[in-house]
């Protein structure tokens, strides 16, 4: 491979969507990354048939099959050092996971908030969205950020916003928002890439 290409892998836990708007621009040389590998933390998961389709390699480690989050996040940082990625991608991963030394500012998610509203532990999918609209925002919109050791925290890389509509619900203006998300996370990541 190119060594213009930034080696990633990517953490998924259920549709992949994320996954695969990432596999679809790399296909479309728009993304500037080489897929190390995927990991799930559900057998399940429908993004693991999109990387199998696309040859990338899979893993699953699921964090109810470890001890405690530090057992957890060895087994996941061994198998994300052995693929070779010098970026993780969190894709819709919902699972807490505490960043080693050697990975941190080398860890990315994207939230479908402006953090630091709407964000922290159980702020997830509909939820996120819902709570948007109960407090009554104008404008919503999804951050990409770093990951550390806290839920939705670290240092935000980008955003993007939308305004929220008279009317909407938390099913149209989640996908409002993850249109931003397809277009967001790829340019997060394209600039990393420069970097790294």
């Amino acid at each position: 491979m190119s060594s213009d290409l930034l080696p990633i892998a990517v953490l998924i836990s259920g549709g992949g969507t994320t996954l695969k708007n990432l596999i679809d621009r790399k296909s479309r040389n728009t993304l500037p990354v080489e897929f190390k590998l995927v990991v799930s933390s559900n057998s399940k998961a429908k993004g693991l048939e999109y990387a199998q389709e696309s040859s990338i390699p899979t893993r699953v480690i699921r964090k109810k099959d470890f001890l405690d989050g530090q057992a957890h996040s060895n087994a996941m940082f061994e198998a994300i050092r052995d693929s070779g990625a010098k970026l993780v991608v969190m894709g819709g991963y919902l699972e807490h996971l505490l960043i080693p030394r050697d990975f941190e500012n080398r860890v990315i998610n994207i939230h479908p908030s402006l953090i630091p509203a709407f964000c922290g532990q159980g702020m997830f999918g509909l939820h996120v969205h819902q709570a948007a609209l109960d407090f009554g925002v104008k404008v919503s919109g999804c951050t990409v950020h770093f990951v550390d050791n806290q839920y939705d925290h670290g240092p935000i890389l980008l955003q993007r916003t939308c305004e929220v509509l008279d009317g909407d619900t938390s099913e149209s203006l989640q996908r409002r928002v993850f249109e931003l998300e397809r277009e967001a996370l790829p340019e997060a990541i394209a600039k990393l890439a420069r970097k790294l």
